[in-house]
Formats: C-alpha cells, sequence, structure tokens
C-alpha cells in the first residue's frame, strides 16, 4: 500500500521565485535558438521503442487501440533523440526541441523520474564547434566564463595517473580502493569502472570556477557517436558545472549498419546484465539509411540548469510538482 500523502502534498515543490525564474530563462533558451535560426520542434514523447542503453531504464505506458483486445507496449522517451535525427533526415535543417523526458528509477537530490530536457542539433557542426555553441548559451544564461576543454585521457592522467586506454582492470581497481570505493561485486567491464571512478573521484571537482567540457571519450562509450580517427576515441562530450553533469553530445553516427550493430551488442550487455532486451527502433535506422545529413547533437538538463541559476542544491526545488507530489 502506498504511504498517505502528506498533508501540504497538494502544494507546489518550488517557490514563485524559482517558477518565475523557470519561464524566464525558457523564453531566454527559445531567443537564444531564433536568432541563430534553429528551428524548434515537437516529437512524441511515446513510442513503441526506447533505448537499448544498458545503464539507462525507460518507463512502460500500456496503449489499447480500439480494434485491439490487448493493451500494446509502449514506451515513455527518455529523450527525443531517435524522433528529432528522423526529422533531420527528411531535410528539417538545425533543430532544438524542450520537452519532458522519463526515466525509471532515477529519484534523488539531481534526478526525477519526469524531467526537462533542451536537445538540439545543427547541421555542418561536429562535436567541437557544439561544444563552443553549448559554452555560448551558458555564458547567457549563468553568466559563466568560457569553458574548460580537456580529454577524458588527460582528464584521467591529470586526476588519477591513469591511461584510460591501456591500464589493467587490477589497476583501475586498485585506484578505486585506494579512493575509498568499496565494490562488493566483481566488475569485469573496464567503461564500469572508468565511470565509477569519474563520478565518484572525478565528477565532484569538476567546473568549481566555470563549466569544464569532457571530450573524446571511448569509443566504447559512445553508442550513438562516430569514431574518431585514433580508432580508439569517439567524438562525444560532456559538461560539467560546479561538480553537476549538465549536458551530453556527440558528433552524430550517421551508419545504419555500425547503429544497428551497436543496439544489438546493447542488448547482448542487457541480457547478461538481466535485464529485458528492448526493441529495436527500425523508423530510426530506416532515417539513417536514407541519410542523416553531418550533424553534431546535444542533451542538456534544463532543471539542472535552473538549478545552477537559483542556487539550489535539490532539483525538487525548481520544479512545480516532483515525484513525491503527483
Amino acid at each position: 500500500m502506498s504511504p498517505a500523502p502528506k498533508s501540504n502534498a497538494w502544494q507546489p515543490a518550488a517557490a514563485l521565485k524559482e517558477l518565475q525564474l523557470r519561464a524566464d530563462i525558457l523564453k531566454h533558451i527559445r531567443t537564444f535558438f531564433a536568432t541563430r535560426e534553429v528551428l524548434e520542434v515537437e516529437t512524441p514523447l511515446m513510442c513503441r521503442t526506447s533505448v537499448t542503453d544498458p545503464f539507462i531504464e525507460s518507463v512502460p505506458a500500456l496503449y489499447q487501440f480500439h480494434s485491439q483486445t490487448v493493451a500494446e507496449q509502449f514506451y515513455l522517451q527518455t529523450s527525443p533523440e531517435y524522433a528529432m535525427k528522423r526529422l533531420l533526415a527528411a531535410g528539417s535543417g538545425s533543430i532544438f526541441q524542450i520537452c519532458k523526458a522519463f526515466r525509471q528509477a532515477e529519484n534523488g537530490c539531481l534526478h526525477n523520474p519526469e524531467f526537462t530536457m533542451l536537445e538540439w542539433y545543427r547541421i555542418g557542426f561536429n562535436h567541437l564547434h557544439l561544444m563552443d555553441e553549448v559554452d555560448a548559451l551558458l555564458i547567457e544564461i549563468l553568466q559563466t566564463t568560457a569553458s574548460d576543454k580537456i580529454t577524458y585521457a588527460e582528464l584521467f592522467a591529470s586526476q588519477l595517473d591513469i591511461d584510460v586506454h591501456i591500464d589493467s582492470l587490477e589497476t583501475l581497481h586498485n585506484v578505486a580502493k585506494h579512493n575509498h570505493i568499496h565494490i562488493t561485486d566483481d566488475i569485469y567491464d573496464r567503461d564500469t569502472w572508468l565511470s565509477l571512478l569519474l563520478t565518484h573521484c572525478i565528477e565532484p571537482t569538476l567546473g568549481s570556477d566555470r563549466p569544464c567540457i569532457i571530450y573524446d571519450f571511448p569509443v566504447s562509450q559512445a553508442a550513438l557517436a562516430r569514431a574518431n580517427a585514433d580508432g580508439k576515441t569517439a567524438a562525444r562530450f560532456e559538461v560539467y558545472y560546479r561538480g553537476m553533469e549538465l549536458a551530453n553530445g556527440f558528433h552524430e553516427l550517421q551508419d545504419a549498419t555500425e547503429q544497428r550493430r551497436r543496439f544489438i551488442e546493447n542488448n547482448k550487455k542487457r541480457s547478461s546484465l538481466q535485464l529485458n532486451e528492448m526493441p529495436i527502433d527500425e523508423n530510426f535506422l530506416s532515417a539513417l539509411q536514407a541519410g542523416l545529413p553531418d550533424c553534431a547533437g546535444v542533451a542538456l538538463g534544463v532543471d539542472r540548469l535552473i538549478m545552477l541559476a537559483s542556487g539550489k542544491h535539490f532539483i525538487q526545488d525548481v520544479m512545480s510538482f516532483d515525484i513525491s507530489r503527483v
């Protein structure tokens, strides 16, 4: 049985001042893109497929058509990426969207299962160009100074004396133990170790004075980005400010065959983790096959942007109604 709601649960979680700030920031974002002639679009938030990423769980939704006796499985979208790329392949030009996104089991001071995402794609940009545009947006919204930029490999070398491409699992494990990260389960995946070290040891120190952009992640950590010429890294970046992950971007993969292979590998990993395999989005793959233009894209957490602008430390303090009030 669910607990009885608190007597004041009908009231908004955020104060009026934060709701007004949210409205101002959304207006400012739209102006930012209007001056750059980037088209605002809307795409469905309920689809028959969702991401295969083994570390992101979608929220299922059932829909029963009038002609059916059994409800059909849909999913609330974790991001509008696949549908937006279908628009790009259809000739939309550069586009942006501000929408809700949904993720299972995400609840805490920085997470709510329903949240607001800003996602945009720029034709003719690579990830380095888009990093500069993200920086320009943060300068306008948060009055930051220009971001620090560092590669993923340089970051691990400077912070933890790790070579992310060659150091052994034992080395990564020992560095984790030295930094008081104690894992009871055996982990045989180097990306999992690297992610643990990033989130626990490095991330809290990032962007204390100005935003920090990490780029050129290992190719194994960039399921939707194209590989760089070195074969070891991919054209992916993440943006951090005041210890908070704010945005994740890619120079987008255009190869439908390679994308299908990555989806299949994701599902194999999901199966190994005893997670349900996800249906592959054939419409998205067909769009890639038809021809996705050369572009870069990024997703940015709007609620976290508002937290930074308002100085709040809990995501519910900038939302009208978080999960505890619905």
